[in-house]
């Protein structure tokens, strides 16, 4: 969530899925953002965190230029979308 907030990304949540017992990951997170550069540059801010502080790297990453990106962690999976989109 701090690479997230740190670029200003917005309507963050945070599904727990840890209890589920077919869930495909443990972690759900969706949030909001102005534009395609800000979409990005959550998604790096993300990444730079997630690498530095708990050395986790991501296994998939899709949308980079539209208005829609998911970054799969395997535990963790993030969408990061267009306000117009995510409505």
């Amino acid at each position: 969530m701090d690479g997230i907030k740190e670029k200003k990304g917005e309507n963050i949540i945070v599904i727990d899925l840890k209890n589920n017992l077919n869930a495909p990951c443990d972690f759900f997170v969706i949030c909001s953002a102005k534009s395609k550069v800000q979409i990005n540059a959550i998604a790096n801010s993300i990444e730079n965190t997630l690498l530095t502080k708990l050395k986790i790297k991501k296994w998939q990453d899709e949308g980079k230029e539209s208005s829609w990106r998911l970054i799969d962690y395997a535990d963790i999976v993030i969408h990061i979308l267009k306000h117009e989109a995510r409505e």
